[in-house]
């Protein structure tokens, strides 16, 4: 299925799997926050875009952890291809490969960038890839895809680091009085 043509206009926010498995995930809680809060808010600027690999691996993903039944998983996805979604050619196969080596990342990583710059993206939001990496645009006036882990406080200054980072609980630890120096 292909992405209505309106959906792919510059400035979109991509979604890479890992994301979109956080907002099901039953025990992150702060996790699932952020992820939720940047995907309900791409959905709702009618900005979010995901691909046919993203769609693959969170199906696969929520079936092999249990986490939903399969009905609900096919609802999900029902629910995703409501908007824009990327598909894999041959053609952006290759690219990706040459992506791949010219940036010194993986092939799945390549795949995910190379449908967030056909999608015309301006964000991808992925905890895989460093946060504020940027990948130069298929076209002249599309905006640079920008990297953002949403579950990272102050994402590289981008409104999408929407909560502060959970504070852990520390101990401390009494110092050791030892005679001898090591």
């Amino acid at each position: 299925m292909n992405a209505p043509a309106k959906t792919l206009q510059p400035g979109g926010r991509f979604f890479d799997t890992n994301i979109l498995i956080a907002t099901q995930d039953p025990v992150e809680g702060y996790r699932r926050m952020c992820a939720m809060a940047a995907v309900e808010a791409a959905m709702k600027a009618d900005c979010f875009v995901i691909s046919t690999q993203v769609m693959q691996e969170f199906h696969d993903f929520m079936l092999h952890q249990r986490w939903i039944q399969p009905d609900q998983s096919m609802a999900l996805l029902q629910q995703l291809t409501e908007h824009a979604v990327v598909c894999a050619s041959s053609e952006s196969v290759l690219r990706a490969a040459s992506l791949q080596q010219a940036h010194a990342i993986a092939l799945w990583d390549a795949l995910i960038v190379q449908a967030a710059l056909e999608a015309r993206c301006a964000i991808l939001f992925s905890e895989d890839l460093e946060t504020g990496r940027r990948f130069p645009a298929l076209q002249k006036n599309d905006p640079d895809l920008v990297v953002v882990n949403p579950f990272t406080a102050n994402a590289a200054g981008s409104v999408w680091a929407l909560h502060e980072a959970p504070v852990g609980y520390g101990v401390a630890v009494p110092k050791r009085k030892s005679k001898s120096a090591y």
